[in-house]
């Protein structure tokens, strides 16, 4: 099965010119060993050899920062299969098409010293043709980013076929409705976190300035939102239920939150849980009454219309 991945080629794509004529993807995380035979098949093990590595390099970052960074170069150098197709931004703002045509390979003394080799299509798609669902998903700051469950609409792409719906192909999804206000209702929140309820306490997680905590990868799918604390004792995980079945909703939140304790807390830091809904129902209220540290918020949508006087 072919997959697709968004890659980020350095800091604000600058290295993108480099490698489109060098034909490869690549990153650098200051890890500056040669990954050949320590590549296993678990990016856990991965992660759990090279988070120390990554920490003694970069003493002021996270766990969080950490475990990011190590496995976004797992995915990179591991986990991306040949054959498989790689979107990355350019100096221009389109995003080019590669596909993987090589294992991993390390380039040491250069830019992306982590590399594969990718053989690139002449062919670029423009962010303003992409639904608002990929745009959403391609904009994550994560540098390397799977965007699979949009496989159809990136090959429409890229035979041409401009596309503006909002799709979602989740089985467990009731209204397609709800879901498709629910993924503005991340956007939303993200942007006016400071103005809400939430941004009293925490602030969504950020790395130098650059926000990561917004589709935060896990072993089990993306956290919608993750933040801490702004005393560090705490990280929120927060979900959108986004029209999913009620239970399904509660245990992947319990999965996420099950990640952040495990992966990374930091010791004496607790794990809060909240989803986010239009409505409750009897569902989710019984999943909730037997869960601990999860909260539930409903959201309002209120517009006004005003008159427009011709003059």
């Amino acid at each position: 099965m072919k997959n697709y991945y968004k890659v980020i080629l350095g800091s604000k794509s600058k290295y993108s010119t480099e490698a489109l004529s060098g034909s490869f993807i690549g990153a650098d995380f200051k890890i500056d060993v040669d990954l050949t035979n320590r590549l296993p098949e678990n990016w856990r093990e991965f992660n759990k050899e090279f988070i120390p590595v990554y920490l003694a390099k970069n003493p002021e970052r996270t766990k969080v920062a950490a475990g990011l960074s190590c496995g976004n170069l797992w995915v990179l150098c591991k986990g991306i299969n040949i054959g498989d197709i790689v979107l990355s931004q350019n100096d221009k703002g389109a995003y080019m098409i590669g596909e993987v045509i090589g294992d991993y390979y390390y380039n040491p003394n250069n830019i992306l010293p982590h590399r594969r080799k990718v053989k690139w299509y002449s062919k670029t798609i423009e962010r303003t043709d992409m639904s608002d669902a990929l745009q959403t998903t391609i904009k994550t700051l994560n540098i390397v980013s799977s965007i699979t469950k949009h496989a159809a609409e990136i090959e429409n792409l890229i035979l041409g076929n401009k596309t503006v719906t909002i799709s979602a192909s989740d089985e467990s999804i009731e209204d397609p409705s709800v879901f498709a206000m629910e993924k503005h209702l991340e956007e939303f929140l993200v942007k006016n976190w400071h103005y809400t309820e939430f941004g009293k306490d925490y602030k969504i997680y950020e790395e130098e300035g650059e926000l990561v905590g917004q589709q935060y990868p896990t072993d089990t799918g993306n956290i919608d939102i993750l933040a801490i604390s702004k005393d560090k004792k705490q990280l929120l995980v927060i979900e959108l239920k986004k029209g999913r079945v009620s239970d399904v909703v509660v245990g992947q939140l319990q999965r996420y939150m099950g990640y952040v304790k495990d992966e990374l807390a930091e010791p004496g830091q607790t794990v809060k849980g909240i989803i986010i809904a239009l409505e409750d129902d009897i569902r989710l209220r019984r999943a909730l009454s037997v869960t601990n540290n999860i909260e539930f918020y409903k959201y309002q949508i209120s517009f006004k219309l005003s008159k427009n006087i011709a003059q």
